[in-house]
């Protein structure tokens, strides 16, 4: 296997030796992919030197391989002198537990492997704090694995002893730690609103990269900003958002956004934690869903990114598939449309530069699709929602009729319209004036400016 192979060749280095687990159980269990907890496994930098596959029906509550599974495990942990055991499932706290005792040695399930993987990635404070966050609220369940040496001391009158008391002051610090790192990542998302805020004023697009991780995000991304973000052959490249500014033909300045990497069952806790950094793709004009073509496993990258982007709602957020990786295959560069003509894939190559032209004239019409610029007729009680137009630097003039209504032309990005508008509890299309209203205004003015000139 090549995951092996790999290993033999970094068996003299100074990574772990692992063993890892993989139980094949129903879809509606929880299956994972082995392959992509191969990847994992590379990323994490321990060296594999055994491995443990069964198929179970549902896990065992207790040490969810079953006791036959688990003397064979142990069994191998001894001859390779295994510092560690892998599983490519999530387990509880109680299964942790029990396995370790079993095995005598440290287990890690595939959230705390994800999360290790994270911790080495995060490279800015903003980072680190999020991968932190994560950690502690995952450690939370298992602190009393540090003093089970001391439970013996625990319970009834004059037997309880520095076990409790230590536990209880763990979780005291962590929750304290926990509340700590959330006041500090709340700062950071309102220097993000602030930064968005005056990208919306001054009316720039902004495009944001999605995608499963290692579907090449990152080398797109440095192709067409001439950046240097750091790219690599490995899961979770990149985790620390990288916003550059881009001028896309037809299009004028654009912001382009880089972004964590997605994955099946990607850890509930780590899409809590990352919120902050996920919330540049919430708020993005496009988004920019980045896919491996070469890979088989193609369309469940696609499901799993979907889900994660449902999870952080930026789900109704206009999406573009880019298909990337064309010369690993035999696909040529291409513009795939709907039924109505819009533009939904791209077949481009980030290392060749295969398909730019296409993906820049397909940009040019979606971003050009997404915004608004026309006249709107308001009510007269619809003051809020005109002043947070105004506020927004989004009305190119404004004119009243005599019952009050407010006459406005606006340049606006049309998410951004239809969310205030439904905060003014209005319906977007009811706001529009048609062509021939449209056409009155535009007379005015002239009839306007020829009175006012001079004779």
């Amino acid at each position: 296997m090549d995951l092996f192979d790999k290993a033999e060749a970094t068996l003299t280095g100074a990574g772990e030796k692992a063993v890892l687990v993989h139980m094949d159980l129903p879809d509606s269990v929880g299956r994972e992919d082995l392959d992509e907890f191969h990847h994992l496994v590379m990323s994490c930098g321990v060296v594999p030197v055994a491995e443990v596959t069964g198929k179970r029906s549902r896990p065992d509550p207790a040490i969810f391989i079953g006791s036959g599974k688990a003397d064979e495990l142990a069994q191998i942990v001894v001859e390779h002198e295994a510092d560690i055991v892998l599983f490519n499932h999530a387990l509880s706290p109680g299964q942790e537990r029990n396995l370790e005792r079993r095995l005598q040695c440290r287990v890690l399930d595939r959230t705390g492997l994800i999360l290790d993987i994270f911790a080495q990635r995060a490279r800015t404070h903003e980072g680190r704090l999020q991968v932190e966050l994560a950690q502690l609220r995952h450690m939370q369940t298992r602190l009393v694995r540090g003093w089970t040496h001391l439970e013996r001391q625990k319970g009834g009158i004059g037997l309880r002893g520095p076990g409790e008391t230590q536990l209880e002051t763990d979780r005291r610090l962590v929750r304290e730690r926990i509340r700590a790192i959330e006041g500090r990542l709340e700062k950071v998302r309102k220097q993000r609103a602030q930064g968005r805020r005056s990208r919306e004023r001054s009316e720039t697009p902004v495009i944001s990269l999605v995608g499963y991780t290692n579907a090449g995000k990152s080398t797109l991304f440095n192709a067409l900003t001439s950046s240097e973000v750091y790219v690599a052959d490995q899961l979770f490249a990149t985790l620390d958002p990288t916003l550059r500014k881009v001028r896309i033909p037809g299009v004028g300045p654009t912001i382009l956004a880089d972004t964590v990497g997605f994955i099946r069952h990607l850890p509930h806790r780590l899409v809590q934690a990352f919120r902050a950094t996920l919330e540049e793709t919430v708020s993005a004009t496009l988004l920019l869903h980045i896919i491996d073509c070469s890979a088989e496993e193609r369309d469940e990258n696609i499901d799993a990114v979907d889900a994660v982007l449902a999870e952080i709602g930026a789900d109704e957020v206009p999406a573009l598939h880019v298909f990337n990786k064309v010369d690993l295959t035999d696909f040529a560069p291409r513009v795939d449309r709907d039924e109505s003509g819009t533009a939904i894939r791209v077949w481009v190559s980030a290392t060749t530069g295969a398909g730019f032209d296409l993906l820049y004239q397909v940009l040019a019409e979606r971003l050009a699709a997404s915004w608004v610029d026309s006249w709107v007729r308001l009510p007269a009680g619809a003051g809020r929602l005109r002043a947070r137009l105004h506020e927004a630097g989004e009305v190119v003039e404004e004119r009243t009729e005599n019952d009050g209504a407010l006459l406005l032309r606006i340049r606006v990005n049309r998410i951004h319209f239809e969310r205030l508008v439904r905060e003014a509890d209005l319906i977007a299309e009811d706001l529009f004036l048609d062509d021939a209203a449209v056409a009155a205004l535009v007379d005015a003015s002239y009839n306007r400016e020829d009175s006012s000139s001079p004779s």
